[in-house]
């Protein structure tokens, strides 16, 4: 068999046993299955959300699959190991097959979609895309597309960092099919790299370390004697004590010598027997009393004081006066209104008042006449 024929062979192997144990598992949370052949026989390692419901009561489940696959897909020896997945929500598979369930038992596809999608998310995925297509909800077919972030379509990280997943569900008007592809939390994609910070390390230059110089030993004469080493001339030295050496002669400064003092007597305590004389205090003197006459002239004569007196009556009068003025001003002007009220009602004369003021009119031009008639 030539090679070509042999991988074609093998995937073709892969492809159906990975169709019949997703009908078979299909409740368990089938993720996926690989092939690995050794020596002892084939490998098979099934992927699973529940593993338990793979292995069965008393692995019963097991047998019956291993039975099936040496059977009907002729691998030889085969040997079932089944792992479980940590996350369910990051693994496209088992995230289409759920969809699919939940549209089998009636509910909205829009309302599984956005649900699903949520889970996905809140996982940590980088980005969703959910696309269902089918008799959606009329007798033509549509497809319908949900998407969340980023989810990478070509390249290298559709391989490495995308989890798809594929599942059908089977409805009245007709079979929907589901696409589930999930970007991993942990992709680094190749359109934003990631700067990492190192520190320099700098070398500093070290200095030049100092020459060190042996200690030149000068001998004196009569000093060290041609047998004594080094060590035994040190310990010599540190058992006899070095005397002192005398300080320098200081001359004394001469200074002045200060006149003597005169002999101060001591003073004797006083004897019990002798009385004890206080010093005497001085007095404190007292201020003469002033004369009559001086006294005459300290106080200011007395008409001086009546002047000051009169002075301070006239400059309290003024005040007086001014407050008297403003009391006149405002009775004059209550005055006019009187004779204005007056004036409004004038009184008539009488008749007689107008006569007598007639005849004395007369009188006096008389009087006037004479009086020049005589003059003359």
């Amino acid at each position: 068999m030539p090679a070509e024929d042999h991988f074609i062979n093998r995937g073709l192997l892969k492809v159906k046993v990975n169709d019949f144990l997703r009908r078979e598992l299909r409740r368990a949370g089938y993720a996926g299955v690989e092939l690995q052949k050794t020596p002892l026989g084939m490998r098979v390692v099934v992927y699973a959300s529940r593993p338990g419901m793979v292995i069965g009561r008393r692995g019963t489940t097991v047998r019956a699959l291993t039975e099936t696959l040496e059977h009907e897909f002729g691998l030889e020896a085969p040997q079932i190991e089944v792992n479980e997945v940590e996350t369910p929500e990051l693994n496209g598979a088992i995230m289409a097959e759920r969809l699919a369930q939940r549209l089998e038992r009636g509910d909205h596809f829009r309302r599984a979609a956005y649900g699903v999608l949520r889970r996905i998310t809140g996982a940590g995925a980088k980005g969703v895309e959910i696309s269902i297509s089918g008799k959606l909800t009329s007798r033509r077919a549509r497809y319908q597309k949900f998407r969340s972030g980023f989810v990478a379509k070509t390249g290298e990280p559709i391989r490495t960092s995308v989890s798809h997943g594929i599942a059908y569900a089977v409805m009245k008007p007709g079979v929907l099919g589901i696409q589930v592809r999930i970007m991993l939390p942990d992709t680094i994609s190749p359109d934003r790299p990631v700067i990492v910070e190192r520190e320099l390390e700098v070398e500093t230059p070290t200095p030049p370390e100092p020459e060190t110089t042996e200690p030149t030993i000068i001998e004196e004469e009569g000093y060290l004697e041609e047998d004594t080493s080094l060590e035994e001339f040190i310990e010599q030295e540190q058992e006899t004590p070095s005397e002192p050496e005398a300080a320098p002669a200081v001359e004394p400064v001469t200074e002045p010598e200060p006149a003597p003092e005169p002999p101060v007597a001591p003073e004797e305590p006083p004897t019990s027997d002798e009385p004890k004389v206080e010093e005497a205090k001085p007095k404190p003197k007292k201020e003469p009393k002033a004369k009559p006459e001086e006294a005459e002239e300290m106080q200011p004569p007395k008409k001086e004081l009546k002047a000051e007196k009169a002075k301070e009556e006239k400059k309290a009068k003024p005040k007086k006066k001014a407050e008297e003025k403003p009391k006149a001003k405002e009775e004059k002007k209550a005055k006019p209104k009187k004779k204005a009220a007056a004036k409004e009602k004038p009184e008539k004369p009488d008749a007689k008042a107008k006569s007598t003021s007639k005849t004395s009119k007369d009188k006096t031009e008389k009087s006037t006449k004479k009086s020049a008639k005589e003059k003359k």
